[in-house]
């Protein structure tokens, strides 16, 4: 890993370090290897050790290092696809190879505001909600909230399932009686809330992916689903017209 000049550099030191290192991780360093210490990056650099750690920092928050406690500070492996929104991917929970989020449990409770617009409900009135998460190589990649108003799944019995991830498999199962007319899909950056959080095996606050679905059945609004993805190890790829949207996560 070579030197370079950055004293005359108009950027923050820290963010045109982070380019340096970027491009050294690409050309000298091998997947799972570990970085020299701050100490002696800090002195290769000519920086102090606060601006390496920025720039580490950043990083690590673009998912291009892992910090782990015992470690060290290693390369990231590459990133995998997940595809969101293909074509065949259709009902949440459809028995569908592809689906790979697994029901965590179900609850019926009033939807935010934002989502019982959606919906077409009186805020306060309670839905069910299905909670989900999906993992890839071992690790938390998403959770998702599904939010099923009572009209959606009319044949659903409470003796069908009382509680936990088999409640949620039921809950699931009777909404995909409808036939789906259409879906709508929106993606923002968002925080990760405390649920999330815990879920995701990240910081409250942590930059995340939210990825809104609005599933459409006999002319109104069946469900809505918001999944939220850790924005350090997700990109979005967008393909040609009617190829959706995927993505790509670590």
């Amino acid at each position: 890993m070579g030197t370079t000049q950055l004293e005359s550099v108009p950027e923050p030191k820290y963010w045109h370090l982070k380019t340096v290192l970027s491009d050294a991780l690409d050309s000298e360093f091998a997947v799972g290897e570990i970085l020299p210490n701050e100490r002696e990056l800090a002195a290769r650099f000519g920086v102090a050790r606060a601006t390496l750690r920025q720039a580490l920092e950043q990083l690590e928050l673009e998912g291009r290092l892992q910090r782990r406690r015992g470690v060290g500070t290693t390369v990231a492996p590459p990133r995998v696809g997940v595809a969101v929104g293909d074509p065949e991917h259709s009902w949440p929970g459809a028995d569908d190879a592809a689906d790979t989020w697994e029901p965590v449990e179900c609850e019926e409770a009033a939807p935010p505001a934002a989502v019982a617009r959606l919906l077409g409900v009186a805020q306060d009135t309670p839905v069910h909600v299905v909670r989900r998460s999906r993992m890839s190589h071992g690790q938390p990649l998403a959770a998702e909230l599904v939010y099923i108003p009572a009209e959606s799944v009319p044949g659903l019995s409470a003796i069908d399932a009382p509680s936990g991830a088999a409640r949620a498999r039921t809950v699931l199962r009777e909404l995909r009686r409808l036939e789906l007319e259409g879906r709508e899909q929106s993606v923002e950056l968002g925080s990760a809330r405390a649920d999330d959080a815990r879920q995701l095996d990240r910081l409250p606050g942590a930059p995340v992916l939210l990825v809104t679905t609005r599933y459409v059945a006999e002319g109104r609004t069946a469900a809505v689903a918001i999944a939220t993805y850790r924005a350090d190890t997700c990109r979005l790829t967008f393909g040609d017209a009617g190829a959706g949207v995927q993505l790509l996560a670590g």
